[in-house]
């Protein structure tokens, strides 16, 4: 570690000191299994061009896109490192479950996970981000010479060991989480993440007041509370406030409610349920929530290789406010 690097992360250090007494592979400190809240410094790659990052629409120096498969049944909550993601996804997976996907650039934890499985859906979800880093914690065996052969950077157990740890304070499969620090140092010469569409700036003119809005899928339900006081909405999962083990509440800037096809694939879980694929290829309509108020949007996305474009009906671009953004790949109703 560089003199600038550890200059950088005192809270890391400390914490390296306070855990020195704790066997090696262990997660966190206390009986609990709660790690202290963790320095999240900006990256250290060179800035966006505008000094912005392309994720948030915030001042940041801009490192390459490093996309995380988490686990989010209710015994893998509650997460670690979610509050540090610039983007969040949500997906449906089999049994009408899902899991997050989330993409960090701006701001690194110092954990992230519970790491689970990636699915076919994630190769061309990620396609706008150019070459990122996807790290997860397996696949559907058929499904392996699709993620070696697409363009990111797959990190395993098996492939990058040094950069995941396992949890003794959880059972497996939950107690998987990644070091993403020494997961970008797997790959020094990933480019920063390229712009992949999203616009940032004022609130859009129109909109509804909006306390609340919940998002139900076959297996897990999601809602959103606007919160003044924070500037945010709070996010619950299945009922329950969604919280971190680091940094506390969830809470996303601006939520978008896109509405997908949600269909079978060709893979099977290991119990042989089929997988489900969503399209992210194509268009639809959305909802937008920033503010505390819900924009009626549209979403357009012409090829896999192409951006997201979220725009009002009438097609005038609809922009995010600056900050963490959850992007909800809901069913179409």
């Amino acid at each position: 570690m560089t003199a600038e690097r550890a200059a950088r992360r005192p809270g890391r250090l400390l914490t390296a000191l306070l855990c020195a007494a704790t066997a090696a592979g262990l997660y966190g400190c206390s009986g609990t299994g709660t790690p202290a809240p963790p320095s999240i410094p900006p990256a250290s790659t060179p800035a966006a061009p505008d000094g912005r990052s392309p994720l948030t629409g915030l001042p940041a120096r801009t490192g390459p896109a490093l996309a995380v498969k988490i686990d989010n049944v209710a015994a893998a909550r509650p997460h670690t490192g979610l509050g540090a993601a610039d983007l969040v996804y949500v997906e449906q997976v089999e049994g009408g479950a899902t899991r997050l996907l989330a993409v960090y650039s701006s701001r690194l934890p110092e954990l992230a996970g519970p790491v689970r499985s990636a699915r076919e859906s994630d190769i061309a979800l990620l396609r706008p981000f150019g070459r990122p880093l996807l790290a997860y914690s397996g696949a559907q065996s058929a499904l392996h010479p699709l993620l070696r052969a697409a363009p990111l950077h797959p990190l395993t157990e098996d492939t990058a060991p040094q950069a995941f740890r396992r949890s003794p304070d959880r059972p497996a499969p939950h107690n998987l989480y990644l070091r993403p620090e020494r997961a970008l140092a797997t790959v020094p010469d990933a480019p920063p993440v390229p712009d992949v569409g999203l616009r940032f700036g004022p609130a859009p003119g129109g909109g509804t007041p909006t306390a609340s809005t919940t998002v139900r899928y076959p297996a897990a339900r999601y809602t959103f509370t606007w919160s003044a006081a924070d500037r945010a909405w709070r996010v619950a999962m299945d009922g329950r406030p969604a919280g971190t083990t680091d940094t506390g509440p969830v809470t996303a800037t601006t939520v978008v409610v896109q509405r997908v096809t949600v269909r079978p694939s060709d893979f099977r879980d290991r119990s042989g349920a089929v997988s489900p694929y969503t399209e992210t290829v194509g268009s639809g309509t959305a909802v937008v929530l920033r503010d505390g108020r819900a924009h009626e949007a549209r979403w357009s996305r012409p090829a896999a290789e192409a951006k997201t474009a979220f725009t009002t009906p009438d097609g005038t671009p609809l922009t995010l406010a600056p900050g963490r953004t959850w992007i909800v790949l809901a069913p179409r109703g």
